[in-house]
């Protein structure tokens, strides 16, 4: 089989997608730091933080995969990066200069989501351009690989670079990152034929790829259970990091750090997880994804365990490490089936429709854990969240989600939810 790297554009793509996730995982530890310890956040204030960042997913997310797909789309990922560098750039000079507050440094992230948003629209419906359906796996799975090395050492340099000159600076490594992104993806020569639309009506287009996910019979269960994980999901990782800070027993100016180390974890998990997704992804997509929603809630209850102390850090770095395994594993075949079983005019809508659904869920969940941390306590939000993720996955267990199968050769141009039900097998 031919080598993913083989394929003309996939190395740069791949090269410009590491250089702006390692930057992205420094601003994991510097914006949480900047919002607690620098702008003196309450806990609510942290959820309605997390909250922002993930509105535009749920107000805009289809009208992005609609622009996805009428338009050529590396021009997107090129415009979308550099605006996003410039966005950092700026965050990080108020915050320096103290002229910043929490519910601007809100505005600031909202703002930086539906670019965001825009951008991953563009950026999942592009890699079927460069790969053919068969390698999607693998291109997948090393695009989560280099995810997961940038989560060992993201968070390990951001909470040593929080904790040297403060998360400001820190979040400029970021911006530098979505620049020297956006530079290497204008450089990709492979040619991208503007998109044929007989009719721009911008009604029908929304509807088609809400059709297509929701009508699709294993694609809707698949999708719809993972939405209900990612509304559990945004709960507990807002709580977490709150949890982590102050819920460990650890001083102020060593928490970053300690913050940094635990969030490492994951990323070798993650790591882990997707060196063993190839493998384990033989069995079947839809038997992956349903153990890694099984899985889940068991690796995040020990992180609910932790005590204080030594002890309670290495059980949440335990915790991350797991759930991040299994997430690793499945991540790549999740992926590969949607784009599998999508024709390539509906792939902006079919992952905005998902995505902006799944991401959007933090609108919701994301004020809630913290409004729960604020009345019940960390411990109590989190075990309301590993209920939540432990319900979704025996329903995602006992769905067609399970049945799921990667089609090899792609879906026909123009076949809608029944040529591509076909495919899966």
């Amino acid at each position: 089989m031919v080598g993913i790297f083989a394929y003309p554009g996939y190395a740069r793509f791949w090269t410009a997608d590491a250089v702006s996730t390692f930057g992205t995982y420094v601003t994991t530890v510097a914006l949480p730091t900047l919002a607690v310890l620098t702008l003196k956040a309450s806990d609510a204030q942290v959820g309605l933080l997390n909250g922002a960042r993930w509105t535009p997913y749920l107000l805009f997310g289809l009208l992005a995969g609609v622009i996805a797909d009428r338009y050529r789309r590396r021009p997107i990922l090129v415009a979308t990066d550099l605006v996003r560098g410039g966005l950092l750039m700026l965050v990080a000079g108020l915050a320096a200069a103290k002229m910043l507050t929490v519910y601007e440094l809100a505005a600031f992230v909202a703002a930086f989501g539906a670019l965001s948003l825009l951008y991953d629209a563009a950026h999942q419906s592009y890699l079927p351009q460069l790969i053919p359906p068969s390698g999607l796996t693998s291109a997948n799975a090393r695009l989560q690989q280099t995810s997961a090395m940038a989560q060992s050492t993201g968070p390990f340099l951001g909470g040593s670079l929080v904790a040297l000159v403060g998360a400001p600076v820190s979040m400029v490594v970021d911006a530098v990152s979505y620049l020297a992104s956006g530079a290497v993806l204008a450089t990709i020569r492979r040619p991208e034929p503007a998109p044929d639309h007989e009719t721009r009506d911008l009604r029908a287009e929304l509807r088609e790829g809400v059709r297509f996910v929701y009508r699709h019979p294993v694609l809707k269960s698949t999708a719809l259970t993972l939405h209900a994980r990612f509304l559990f999901a945004s709960v507990i990782s807002t709580v977490f990091p709150l949890f982590v800070l102050h819920g460990l027993g650890h001083d102020a100016e060593r928490a970053p750090f300690g913050l940094g180390l635990v969030m490492a974890a994951g990323g070798l998990g993650a790591l882990v997880g997707n060196t063993l997704s190839g493998r384990l992804g033989r069995f079947g997509a839809g038997r992956v994804v349903v153990g890694e929603r099984l899985a889940e809630p068991c690796a995040w209850a020990l992180a609910a365990l932790a005590a204080a102390g030594t002890a309670g850090w290495v059980m949440a770095a335990g915790a991350q490490f797991l759930v991040w395994v299994a997430l690793g594993v499945s991540g790549p075949s999740e992926m590969a089936y949607r784009q599998s079983v999508t024709p390539d005019r509906l792939q902006g809508r079919t992952n905005a429709t998902i995505r902006s659904l799944n991401w959007g869920m933090f609108t919701i969940g994301a004020p809630v854990g913290g409004l729960l941390a604020t009345h019940f306590g960390y411990r109590a939000a989190m075990w309301v969240a590993i209920a939540g993720m432990a319900v979704a996955a025996v329903v995602a267990a006992l769905s067609p989600a399970r049945t799921a199968r990667i089609a090899e050769d792609g879906p026909a141009a123009e076949g809608g939810p029944v040529a591509a039900a076909a495919a899966i097998g």
